[in-house]
């Protein structure tokens, strides 16, 4: 409303103003001797004072009308601008708070569980994979040793299975030369041969007794005999080998009891009685004769 009656007051003084110079000249416009003539010739003022306030106050109050409104809006768009700035802040501390809550739970959980940061987790699957692999390392260098062991010892059989089987050949052709030698100092070189390859025998060790026999060593014949049956007390050949070297230097009686030994033993020597030349001492004897009766019989 103040601004139309002010508009209305603008248009009706231009109008009046117009209206007065187009009565004076209305095709040029006044000189200064009309104007100060038409001045000293107005018999009241052109303007009224309270009208010219009235304006004047209107147009202030519009002025501090269009201040308050700037402030008002500069108000508010402050404040808007103030409320966004907020509220972004207020998101990104949250947002920095959450990020930090759950880096601190994070954190929480490896401390808990022993893993205090990223290295420790390294150093942990490394100290597991090292452990599981040195075990499984250990259990095949257990199985390759025990492998490698039975390997060893079948090694060895196969090597002592070898010696054996060469030994037993050289001990067979010795056998072979023994039994086709006649002369008997030979036959104990060949039987000591023997003995050397094989130094328990007890079948050789009688044998070279045998062969002592034969070149009157009835002392070391007995001795070797007492040695075979040290070795194998089941073997009646050496009971009977020492029975001739007894009869040969006339222990009866120790011949006796290893005939008797030698026949229990060697019930097959029961045929070689008559025919052993050691034994001719013990013809006469009754003991031997009875040996001889139970034989037959």
């Amino acid at each position: 409303m103040r601004y139309f009656l002010l508009l209305l007051f603008i248009c009706v003084t231009f109008n009046s103003t117009a209206i007065i110079a187009a009565e004076d000249d209305p095709f040029s416009a006044p000189t200064e001797q009309q104007q100060n003539q038409a001045v000293d010739g107005l018999a009241a003022p052109m303007y009224k004072p309270l009208m010219e306030r009235y304006i004047l106050d209107e147009l202030r109050a519009v002025r501090q009308d269009q201040q308050k409104l700037r402030e008002d809006v500069t108000k508010q768009v402050t404040h808007a601008q103030l409320d966004t700035a907020d509220r972004a802040i207020t998101y990104t501390t949250d947002t920095i708070n959450n990020v930090f809550f759950i880096i601190t739970a994070t954190a929480s959980i490896l401390v808990l569980v022993g893993w205090n940061s990223l290295r420790d987790v390294k150093n942990k699957v490394e100290d597991i994979v090292n452990t599981r692999v040195s075990v499984i390392t250990d259990e095949y260098e257990d199985r390759l040793k025990i492998l490698e062991e039975k390997l060893r010892v079948r090694s060895e059989e196969i090597l002592s299975n070898q010696e054996r089987i060469s030994v037993t050949n050289e001990v067979h052709s010795l056998w072979m030369r023994a039994n086709l030698e006649s002369d008997f100092a030979n036959k104990i070189e060949i039987f000591d041969e023997i003995l050397k390859r094989k130094p328990e025998d007890v079948e050789a060790i009688a044998y070279k007794a045998d062969a002592l026999l034969e070149i009157n060593d009835t002392a070391q014949a007995i001795e070797l005999c007492n040695q075979a049956i040290e070795i194998d007390s089941d073997y009646g050949y050496a009971y009977w080998q020492r029975a001739c070297a007894y009869a040969l230097i006339h222990e009866h009686a120790d011949a006796l009891a290893d005939i008797k030994m030698a026949l229990d033993y060697s019930p097959n020597l029961r045929n070689e009685l008559l025919h052993e030349s050691a034994f001719a001492s013990l013809h006469d004897n009754e003991s031997f004769n009875e040996i001889l009766s139970a034989t037959s019989v």
